[in-house]
């Protein structure tokens, strides 16, 4: 048994952090159904990439585990049929524009008032309140919330982050929000409303450089990949290309320069505490570059390796994976000619599991009308 087993998912969401919070939920044992408008979740026509089938690898990757119907809810049969489903649900996820579920009343005051243990989790742009009426897209997000302002050369131009990171955390933010309503259900019987948007997912998210910014009042800038609070810790050019080193500490910093063949650099002055490598950065990147362009990135790696200094090449996503394979993480699920990254959560009595594949449209609507007893 998964530890949500039992658990019933009304899923209203599409793109992509509603999809994933819901996913999440499907993957540790909860039922998930999709519910979908006439033509589907719009990332179901984002390609290319597409599988060997055709289909949008953008929407397999957060829609494994769930059941899908296509229900039209301006008409009068299906919103029925919606209605029935919010009503069994123990957890309902929506991530319409604030208003768009009341029109319906599939909204959740009026949900609770006849499921009054249903979690009803809603996932917007800039909230329920003034922002109601901006759309939530996480490039445009990651541009307002400050993201986009420290992500990029220091030197060159603002940059958006190569995934949808705003979503993502969205997403794993309205996942912990139900889970946490779930147990306040458990206590209490009563269900409760989640609001979870992206706007103060990208500032809790800015983690360190939203604490910088309210400590200081000071609005922090770009550094390009290395770290405005620690140095080395970034990237550095060796013989045939960028080494990522992270000396987090003094110790480890007295290693690296002793493995460069500089071990000097730990005692003088300028270098020998984190702050001061900090302010004197240019000149000790400088240093060190000049040693690393010695050797190749691969032989780096190894001996960095042995004298337990953290570091490593920066490699593709493809890359990545044959990493997490080689160590044994089982980074792949596959299930029905489809794979899709594992869940990186890891439960050792109620483990997630891959039980259904990502459904292709309507795929399980004359299934879910026949439990409901709704027209076919």
């Amino acid at each position: 048994m998964g530890a949500l087993d039992g658990i019933l998912v009304a899923d209203f969401s599409r793109v992509l952090a509603g999809p994933l919070a819901t996913m999440t939920l499907g993957d540790f044992g909860a039922e998930v159904i999709k519910i979908e408008p006439p033509g589907g979740d719009e990332t179901r026509s984002w390609l290319p990439p597409v599988d060997d089938r055709g289909r949008s690898t953008y929407f397999l990757s957060v829609n494994r585990n769930k059941k899908s119907i296509v229900l039209d809810l301006k008409a009068e049969d299906d919103l029925e049929v919606a209605k029935a489903i919010v009503g069994k649900a123990d957890v309902v996820v929506e991530n319409f524009r604030p208003g768009t579920m009341a029109r319906f009343g599939l909204d959740h005051e009026t949900v609770s008032t006849v499921n009054p243990g249903v979690v009803y989790c809603s996932i917007s742009g800039f909230g329920s309140g003034e922002g109601s009426s901006l759309p939530g897209y996480d490039p445009l997000v990651e541009a307002v919330s400050g993201l986009m302002s420290v992500t990029g050369p220091a030197a060159g131009p603002a940059s958006k982050v190569g995934v949808a990171v705003i979503d993502v955390i969205a997403g794993m933010n309205a996942a912990t929000g139900i889970l946490a309503a779930l147990r306040q259900r458990d206590e209490t019987g009563a269900g409760q409303r989640v609001e979870v948007n992206l706007l103060n997912s990208a500032l809790a998210g800015l983690a360190n450089q939203s604490g910088s910014f309210l400590a200081t009042g000071v609005s922090p800038t770009r550094h390009g990949n290395a770290h405005p609070s620690i140095e080395p810790f970034g990237t550095f050019e060796a013989a045939d290309g960028p080494l990522m080193i992270c000396a987090g500490n003094d110790h480890q910093f007295r290693r690296l320069v002793e493995v460069i063949g500089e071990p000097s650099l730990a005692d003088e002055g300028r270098f020998a505490t984190n702050p001061e490598r900090v302010e004197n950065r240019v000149e000790l990147r400088g240093l060190i570059e000049t040693r690393l362009g010695r050797r190749t990135v691969g032989e780096w790696e190894a001996v960095f390796a042995e004298a337990g200094v953290p570091a490593g090449p920066v490699k593709d996503i493809g890359g990545g994976f044959e990493m997490a394979e080689r160590l044994g993480l089982d980074p792949v699920d596959e299930l029905g000619g489809v794979r899709t990254p594992s869940s990186p959560i890891g439960l050792s009595d109620s483990p997630a599991e891959t039980r259904l594949p990502p459904p292709d449209l309507d795929e399980h609507g004359e299934e879910i009308r026949a439990r409901l007893g709704g027209p076919r």
